[in-house]
Parts: C-alpha cells; sequence; structure tokens
C-alpha cells in the first residue's frame, strides 16, 4: 500500500472536480485564506452560488489528497501545498499546450 503523499504526486487536476480546481486556483491567487473569503470568491463566480458547507467540505477533500494544509492559530487557514502548486503549473502548461496545438491546426 502507498503512503497518501505517494498517491498525491500521482493526482492531476483532471483527476478533480470544478469546484476542487476553483479552489485551487483561489488559492493560488490570493495566498492563505480562512474558508469564508474563498466562498465569498466562489459566491461571486459562480451564477448559483455555493454552499458555505460544501466549500470546506471541498477544502477537507483537498486536504486529503495533500493538496491543500490546514493551519489552526487563532482562525483557520488554508494553504497550497507543493504538490498542489505543481499541479497547477503542470494544468497551466497543458492548457497552453492544447491552446496552441488547437490554433496551429485550423492555420
Amino acid at each position: 500500500m502507498s503512503s497518501p503523499s505517494t498517491e498525491s504526486e500521482d493526482i492531476t487536476l483532471a483527476d478533480l472536480s470544478a469546484t476542487h480546481r476553483d479552489l485551487l486556483w483561489i488559492l493560488s491567487q490570493t495566498g492563505p485564506s480562512e474558508s469564508g473569503p474563498i466562498h465569498h470568491v466562489l459566491t461571486d463566480y459562480y451564477i448559483d452560488g455555493i454552499d458555505q458547507a460544501r466549500v470546506c467540505d471541498t477544502l477537507e477533500e483537498l486536504i486529503e489528497r495533500d493538496l491543500v494544509t490546514k493551519h489552526t492559530d487563532d482562525t483557520t487557514e488554508y494553504r497550497l501545498t507543493e504538490s498542489a502548486r505543481r499541479s497547477l503549473s503542470a494544468r497551466q502548461a497543458w492548457q497552453a499546450g492544447t491552446h496552441n496545438a488547437t490554433e496551429g491546426g485550423n492555420g
């Protein structure tokens, strides 16, 4: 049986739901954050909004996948792991490659 950190190295963002990816993207843009501000950004983005409990549940799932860490001092703060940063960079590279290949194929 492999360890959780080994399994997370094999996870790509394609394995995640759009909500999971959106949460990672928000944390990459805002830096460490509490769940409230993350919820606010997603509520503004999603047409139908999103429940605060769903945001918290999704953050917990990302913690289980070793993509987010939870730090509790006076408040609870969520941060990206290095694995998440690598996954986001790989996703951006993939998107840039796909976009360029699509443009090149139509020319």
